[in-house]
């Protein structure tokens, strides 16, 4: 209601209220007026911080329908809607016998490719930790040693032929002699080139060999490959809860046959809560992130809750001419619930003046549906239409209705009426 309004009606919700109560016993001249005995209290006022009011609702920090990664038949659900899990905590089995027969499958065949690929450096005397040198290999070093000595043997027969062809020129030996130092040089060479083909048909087929074991490698990695995707299909139909939290809603029951596009379970993270606030786009220039927010919700009357502004939606809402605000709340005890109705202030910077009386002042009218408090003007009571704000402890503040300066009556509400003639008792 607007100061205008308000300041409007006024009179009228007075003059009703008053109607709405008891008339007086009449009396005599001899007796007077009757007198009411009533507590009273000032009213006080004090600085308040300044802000705005605004209505929304809390949602979760995060909230997740868990889909099952594989599709299969529900064997266990261990959790139900309101548990509490933690991430990583199982919230579903599936049907797991299919995959563990693949995954069987897979480890007898790792073994397999393993014993190939073992087979397979045994064979060229590979030990698999060393890089692969073709000359380190046996066959090739004994055919490499066998070379190098044979090139040995045909070089010193060439330098014998050499020298004795020198003799055989100036008669110190025959001519015989000399041609068979020659043969034995021929016959050195020969087997030096043997040799070579020797080495080099080992080294081929060292190289050869270890391209059988890089064939076995990569069987093995592929082997390998496919063991890991069995794992994961087995641990696949575990499905887990993604995060702490608590689970609002578990559709599938064991026995039933589930798809990837099935929802197993609701998992909602309230450990911290989100309001969105609807806010009046007059607003728009005062929020700013960070700023402090309480709340209050239904389920506690006497409690706030403090936020922070951590998000302004840039766009007003065309129709409602609103734009939402959100604010994020701690929520450890898990009191405050995803969905909550919560009327909320927004504290803007500076402060205000504000009226505050007892609780006991102020009552409310069913017949009229409004709020009262009676003040004490010269031992009269004069009825006052208020509208009531947030409570601090034992006062409560009064947006409308009261200046500040005021005495109230904090006691016989229910019998007081605009005008009724009243003791003070403090």
């Amino acid at each position: 209601m607007t100061r205008l309004s308000y300041a409007a009606l006024l009179p009228a919700l007075v003059a009703l209220a008053a109607c709405s109560k008891p008339s007086a016993t009449p009396v005599s001249a001899a007796e007077g007026p009757k007198h009411f005995a009533v507590p009273v209290a000032r009213a006080s006022i004090r600085n308040v911080p300044a802000g705005f009011d605004a209505t929304g609702a809390f949602v979760a920090d995060e909230s997740s329908d868990v889909a099952p990664l594989v599709a299969g038949r529900v064997i266990a659900t261990p959790v139900n809607a309101g548990d509490f899990v933690r991430a990583g905590q199982v919230i579903c089995e599936l049907d797991h016998r299919d995959a563990q027969l693949r995954l069987d499958q897979a480890k007898a065949a790792m073994e397999q490719a393993a014993a190939a690929l073992n087979q397979s450096q045994s064979r060229i005397g590979h030990n698999g930790s060393a890089p692969f040198d073709p000359n380190t290999m046996p066959e090739v070093a004994a055919a490499k040693a066998n070379y190098e000595s044979a090139q040995a043997q045909a070089k010193l027969a060439a330098a014998d032929a050499a020298r004795y062809t020198n003799l055989a020129s100036t008669g110190d030996v025959s001519r015989a002699t000399a041609e068979k130092i020659r043969t034995q040089q021929e016959t050195a060479e020969a087997q030096a080139n043997a040799a070579k083909k020797q080495y080099e048909a080992a080294l081929n087929g060292a190289k050869q060999g270890w391209y059988g074991v890089e064939t076995s490698q990569a069987s093995l990695a592929g082997v390998r490959s496919q063991l890991a995707q069995a794992e994961k299909a087995l641990a696949d139909t575990t499905i887990r809860a993604p995060f702490d939290g608590y689970v609002s809603a578990r559709p599938v029951a064991a026995g039933e046959y589930v798809a990837l596009s099935n929802k197993i379970a609701t998992v909602v993270k309230v450990g911290t809560l989100k309001l969105q606030l609807q806010t009046p786009e007059a607003r728009a220039s005062q929020v700013k992130l960070g700023m402090a927010v309480n709340a209050r919700v239904a389920a506690y009357p006497d409690r706030v809750f403090t936020g922070k502004v951590t998000a302004i939606n840039p766009s007003v809402d065309p129709g409602s001419r609103v734009f939402v605000v959100e604010a994020r709340f701690d929520n450890p005890k898990a009191e405050l619930r995803p969905g909550m109705f919560a009327t909320a202030k927004v504290i803007l910077p500076g402060g205000e003046s504000a009226v505050f009386v007892p609780a006991s002042a102020v009552a409310r009218d069913k017949t009229t549906d409004s709020f009262q408090a009676f003040t004490i003007e010269n031992g009269v009571a004069r009825l006052k239409v208020v509208v009531p704000g947030e409570t601090e402890g034992d006062r409560i503040r009064i947006m409308n209705g009261l200046a500040g300066n005021e005495t109230v009556a904090t006691g016989r509400l229910g019998e007081l009426y605009d005008g009724a003639v009243v003791d003070v008792r403090q």
